[in-house]
């Protein structure tokens, strides 16, 4: 006999507020449906571990079925199953004991962020693609009867005990809507599957595949001959390393699970870091470091979030910090609440609490790195680089941890950690005010000649090639007592180290004022602003300087460090065209009579000097090509 009822809740507009919920997410109705076979099923086994449900369990894998004709899906475990007042009970009761406070809160603004099954609707999201669904179910209980429950969308439900079902366990059966018909391909839900269901502990099958078998015969070769015979399509893993304890795995275990993540990264991740903790939180994963680019960019293949196996999000970023983004893996734990917006989970505690592990749990495993085998740890440095200097500008407990063993590399490829190159240049590269010159460049090829002439000085040059570096250099700065960074092309190299030690000039003041407005009528006095050094004979006879300041706030608003970088962003680029009063070519230069000659001799010497900064192009580079081979 059947009977009919209305499901406890006080307003009529929670369907069509289902209907809607997460519209654009709508596909996460697969994911509660199954999350709720499975566990229905580890209940069974929790249950006759225990000696209460007795019997031999059996084939207990879920199956998910798609029928086009009927325009269902099925859903179907051999799990614990429900009698009719527990149908009654969880499903019309309970899982709306919360709905008019829902409905008042999520009825004008629905936040995509929300997880259905976490507000006790995981069964109701059925709604969200089904005009009716239909329950079959049997207790695991001896003596129970099977029940069937209908529901169209509307309060109303049917509910009545059928005899023809002898299964124990649940079918769910979901009536497909008119305008939800795409959900009936089955590769669309079997990509579902794959990407909420892949790693649920109890097996999922989806239909049958191809696949080859040994006949137990070899050819004329020695070879085991194979058919082709049809099998179950098991979707899911339902042990991934992650849940398993890392003294059971071996390093190609780890390797292996990573292509099963990203089946289509075809480069090996550098090393890993498996999170294993039970208190004061629960939290277990798998981070992998993959090979980073100097470039910035974040991953396509992201962190993956896990409840206790069932796929969340790959969006992390309001749970983890920034920099950790940038790994790639999983991240498993019942205790990140998914019910609430992302501004609420910064401030929650127990989101901090494992960010914060996470955070140290990486920067243990680097330290351990550098500790163990330093000489391999230089060789990933590279591509972990812009991820440690990520974190070290953006966390300061992580700059803390791996400021002891983060390396700078200068431009002879030698590393050193931030202790052994002050004392490497500290006697040599300390100036007239105390403080330790740290020289860098940032394209060895751009910037050699400049490279060049410091390390003729004994000077050590760091190379800083990353596109955060600007940031990072400024960053450095505030925190190493008596440190400044200068680059190795912003001054004339006995400037660079200003220690007060003047070289006696060649010209005096007089000749410099005469011969000052010859060099600046063969260049744009705009970008170019014509200062005399006295350097050495052997040193260049022109050369372009960059002032430190101005570069740096146009490299920072390159990469969105505003404010005053903003400012000198607007304005050109602007070069000092250094003379060297000491170069034999000046003296040439000023003590020519021909003005024709004079003025070719300079503007050859100023173009040189462009040249070597890539700034002569075009006509002018035409020019200067011709003008060479007539002066030779």
């Amino acid at each position: 006999m059947s009977t009919t009822g209305k499901i406890n809740v006080q307003t009529e507009n929670i369907f069509p507020i289902i209907k809607k919920f997460l519209y654009s997410d709508n596909e996460i109705f697969l994911r509660e449906l199954v999350s709720n076979a499975v566990d229905a099923t580890q209940k069974l086994k929790a249950l006759a571990s225990m000696g209460e449900a007795k019997g031999d369990l059996g084939d207990i894998k879920i199956e998910v079925e798609v029928d086009k004709n009927s325009k269902t899906i099925t859903i179907k475990d051999k799990g614990i199953g429900m009698t009719k007042d527990e149908i009654e009970k969880y499903i019309t009761q309970i899982a709306f004991s919360g709905a008019e406070e829902f409905v008042n809160k999520y009825k004008d603004k629905v936040d995509k962020n929300v997880v259905i099954g976490h507000f006790g609707l995981g069964f109701y999201s059925a709604f969200m693609v089904a005009k009716k669904v239909e329950i079959y179910s049997l207790s695991y209980k001896q003596g129970s009867k099977a029940v069937r429950w209908e529901c169209d969308g509307s309060p109303e439900y049917t509910i009545e005990e059928i005899a023809n079902r002898t299964q124990r366990g649940t079918n769910i059966v979901l009536h497909i809507a008119d305008d939800c018909e795409d959900y009936l391909e089955e590769q669309k839900i079997e990509g579902l599957l794959k990407k909420y269901c892949k790693f649920l502990p109890v097996e999922i099958k989806f239909g049958t595949k191809k696949d080859w078998v040994d006949k137990g015969e070899k050819d004329e070769k020695g070879e085991a001959k194979q058919t082709e015979v049809e099998v179950e399509n098991i979707i899911n893993n339902p042990s991934p390393a992650w849940t398993k304890k890392p003294s059971d795995l071996k390093d190609e275990d780890y390797k292996n699970f990573y292509r099963e993540l990203y089946p289509m990264q075809f480069e090996e991740p550098l090393f890993h870091i498996h999170l294993n903790v039970d208190y004061p939180f629960n939290l277990t994963g798998i981070l992998y470091f993959p090979k980073l680019s100097n470039k910035l960019e974040m991953p396509k293949d992201r962190i993956q979030l896990y409840c206790n196996q069932v796929f969340v999000t790959d969006n992390v970023e309001n749970i983890v910090p920034d920099f950790l983004t940038l790994l790639r893996g999983v991240i498993d734990s019942p205790d990140i609440p998914l019910n609430v917006s992302r501004s609420y989970l910064q401030a929650d505690g127990n989101v901090k609490k494992i960010s914060g592990h996470i955070t140290k749990k990486v920067a243990d495993k680097l330290e351990d790195l550098f500790k163990k085998d330093r000489a391999e740890f230089e060789k990933k440095w590279d591509e972990i680089k812009i991820f440690v200097q990520y974190g070290m500008l953006s966390d300061e407990k992580f700059y803390e941890k791996v400021v002891k063993f983060a390396l700078l590399k200068n431009t002879d490829a030698k590393y050193f950690t931030f202790e052994e190159f002050e004392n490497a240049v500290k006697p040599i590269q300390t100036d007239k005010d105390k403080n330790i010159i740290y020289l860098y460049a940032n394209n060895v090829a751009e910037q050699h000649a400049y490279i060049d002439a410091a390390k003729a000085r004994g000077y050590e040059v760091l190379l800083m090639d990353t596109m955060i570096d600007s940031h990072y250099i400024n960053y450095l700065e505030s925190k190493l007592k008596n440190i400044r960074f200068v680059r190795v092309d912003s001054d004339t190299v006995d400037k660079l180290i200003n220690k007060e030690e003047n070289t006696i000039s060649k010209l005096n003041e007089d000749e410099k004022k005469q011969l000052q407005p010859v060099i600046e009528a063969v260049v744009n006095k705009e970008q170019f602003t014509v200062v005399f050094e006295n350097l050495n004979e052997t040193d260049q006879p022109m050369l372009l300087t960059r002032p430190e300041f101005m570069r740096r706030m146009k490299d920072m608003n390159q990469m969105g460090g505003g404010g005053m970088g903003s400012f000198y962003a607007s304005m050109p680029d602007m070069y000092n065209l250094v003379v060297n009063s000491n170069h034999p070519l000046i003296t040439r230069i000023l003590n020519e009579k021909d003005a024709e000659l004079q003025k070719s001799l300079a503007k050859q010497t100023s173009d040189l000097a462009l040249l070597s900064q890539g700034l002569l192009k075009g006509e002018s580079l035409t020019k200067f090509i011709k003008r060479s081979v007539e002066l030779i």
